[in-house]
């Protein structure tokens, strides 16, 4: 059976679609010693999902460092708090590697934030956003690429959340471990439909542009208020007119 893909999933229809969560183990790593096992443990893989989280900012001028990277397998998610390891030998050594595909989406910011941390050099880095356009998707996000591709919905609920608090809570490392997961499967897919070329694509319209109809609802606004102004004219003409023909008589 051909597999039905947009070119835009409808933001609007994510909220009805069945939420989708990691199921696997997720393993929080607190101390630098804990990195190094971790890490040969996540390079022993075949392929890699990576995300990082930081405390949000709700005042302007000011900015929060990286303090989550959750590095995930095909069955157990790794939640690195770098808020308390630091930017470790071990974890430059997994941002370095060569060897083993590492997926992610927008890493571009990801890596910038990492890069306020310790200098490293990525190594095979693959941008689901450069992918996604060969099968023509033009979304994105996680979330909408997801939901057009499993017709399932990754909650963002946990997104604005303090990612430096003393300790996670379970739907925070649920959240995170979730993202840096779906990433493999959607490198999956995509990789499978690029192969079999078995999908359908339907390529949705852009949206009337909002600006001609603002001007065009502006423009009715103002040939009212020209007929108003007209007839205030009139009226006040008449009433001049009235007003001599009494002093007349």
């Amino acid at each position: 059976m051909r597999k039905k893909i947009y070119s835009k999933f409808d933001k609007h229809e994510i909220n009805a679609l069945p939420r989708v969560l990691f199921e696997g183990r997720i393993i929080t790593i607190l101390s630098p010693g804990e990195t190094e096992k971790a890490v040969d443990y996540l390079l022993d893989s075949d392929i890699l999902g990576f995300d990082t989280e930081t405390r949000p900012v709700f005042h302007k001028g000011r900015a929060h460092k990286v303090s989550l990277l959750q590095v995930s397998n095909r069955n157990t998610c790794f939640l690195f708090r770098l808020n308390h390891t630091g930017f470790t030998p071990a974890i430059k050594r997994l941002l370095e590697d060569t060897a083993v595909t590492k997926i992610g989406l927008s890493w571009h910011d990801d890596l910038l934030g990492l890069h306020r941390l310790g200098e490293f050099t990525p190594g095979n880095f693959v941008e689901l956003q450069t992918l996604a356009p060969e099968v023509g998707i033009e979304d994105k996000s996680l979330q909408k690429l997801y939901a057009n591709l499993f017709h399932q919905k990754i909650s963002k609920a946990q997104r604005l959340t303090n990612w430096e608090s003393d300790i996670l809570k379970d739907n925070q490392k649920l959240y995170a471990a979730t993202d840096a997961w779906t990433c493999i499967q959607i490198y999956d897919e995509l990789k499978r439909l690029l192969e079999t070329r078995n999908f359908d694509l339907v390529v949705v319209p852009d949206p009337a542009p909002v600006k001609k109809i603002v001007d065009a609802a502006s423009d009715v606004d103002t040939a009212a208020a020209k007929v108003v102004r007209n007839e205030d004219i009139i009226t006040e003409s008449r009433t001049k007119n009235k007003n001599k023909k009494n002093e007349q008589l």
